[in-house]
């Protein structure tokens, strides 16, 4: 759809500042009704967003929903959030690296949640919005909640959560070391404040996750995504072809194939093996990690509460614990 046809509707909505149900119900069936396929399509809708200071509970779900298919759906590669994409997501949702408002918050969050990949740069400003209302009051998750000022709510503790576990939903979790930093920023401004225990939890493990990286899962990098679009769009290597070759002479040819040294057996075992080796690899913390961790757990001087239930996580999930953690491991044994 083009600028010319989509801007009529969209400019009625803009010049008298309102947006009804019926509104979305004409957005969805007549304008959207293919989705939002270009960047001048999400960026009416954010001029719409902008601009009409009146909308109905449907214009946000309609809104979150459009821009999160648009980002990780219909630009590439399908499934994955760019670099470029995700600096216009914040570009266009923040202003000062603030979110302007509840509806850009929940499609910034939607956008991980989907996204089978997204930079760590993405979800690290997201989680700094949800430090910013809880640390100082500000940013849209603070606009008409009564907050505990300094202090880690229920609320706050799951929107961490969906943040950080955006990605669990697609065959694991990673936990990146921006994500980690942010994290401990955040521990470090509430040490002594009544936190909600939920946060105990979620920061030990969400910790012990980039430490250890517990679940092996790496999720492919956006090179990888687009050399396995490239290979499916590859005439010169015919998939159809390989499969009807397979199953050519019926079951027993089908059998002798995946049963060959090259064949899917053998595949899926050196995938197997591979994996294996980088799950034991993984799950020993390294140098660097040591030395970030003993930098940063009771860098004021004291053991805290949170920071010992994480050495204590970490001394029974790990099978082989850093020698420059022992003297802090001491002082929980």
């Amino acid at each position: 759809m083009g600028e010319l046809i989509l801007g009529a509707p969209v400019a009625g909505l803009v010049s008298k500042g309102r947006i009804t149900p019926d509104d979305v119900l004409m957005l969805r069936r007549d304008v959207f009704k293919d989705g939002v396929v270009s960047r001048a399509e999400a960026e009416a809708l954010f001029a719409t967003d902008m601009s009409c200071k009146d909308k109905c509970a449907e214009w946000s779900e309609f809104f979150v929903e459009a821009i999160s298919d648009y980002l990780v759906n219909q630009e590439a590669p399908q499934g994955y959030v760019s670099e470029e994409n995700a600096a216009w997501l914040v570009r266009a949702i923040s202003r000062d690296g603030v979110v302007d408002n509840r509806t850009e918050m929940e499609l910034l969050v939607k956008v991980i949640e989907k996204a089978a990949s997204a930079p760590d740069t993405l979800s690290a400003f997201a989680l700094k919005q949800v430090a910013m209302a809880v640390i100082d009051g500000a940013g849209p998750l603070a606009n008409g909640r009564k907050l505990t000022p300094g202090a880690i709510g229920e609320a706050e503790t799951e929107m961490l959560r969906r943040v950080l576990y955006g990605f669990s939903s697609q065959g694991g979790m990673t936990i990146s070391r921006a994500e980690a930093e942010v994290l401990f920023d955040l521990n470090d401004r509430t040490i002594e404040a009544a936190n909600h225990p939920s946060w105990s939890e979620l920061f030990v493990k969400a910790i012990t996750c980039y430490l250890m990286a517990t679940s092996g899962y790496r999720a492919p990098s956006r090179e990888e995504a687009f050399a396995r679009a490239r290979w499916l769009d590859d005439t010169s290597v015919s998939v159809g072809g390989f499969c009807t070759r397979m199953f050519a002479g019926g079951l027993k040819n089908f059998m002798d194939a995946i049963g060959s040294s090259n064949g899917v057996e053998q595949a899926y075992a050196d995938k197997n093996a591979a994996a294996a080796q980088e799950s034991r690899i993984t799950e020993q913390v390294s140098d660097e990690e040591a030395r970030w961790l003993a930098g940063r757990i009771g860098r004021d001087g004291v053991l805290h509460e949170n920071e010992k239930a994480l050495l204590r996580y970490l001394k029974q999930e790990s099978p082989h614990l850093h020698p420059e953690l022992e003297p802090l491991l001491a002082k929980v044994a």
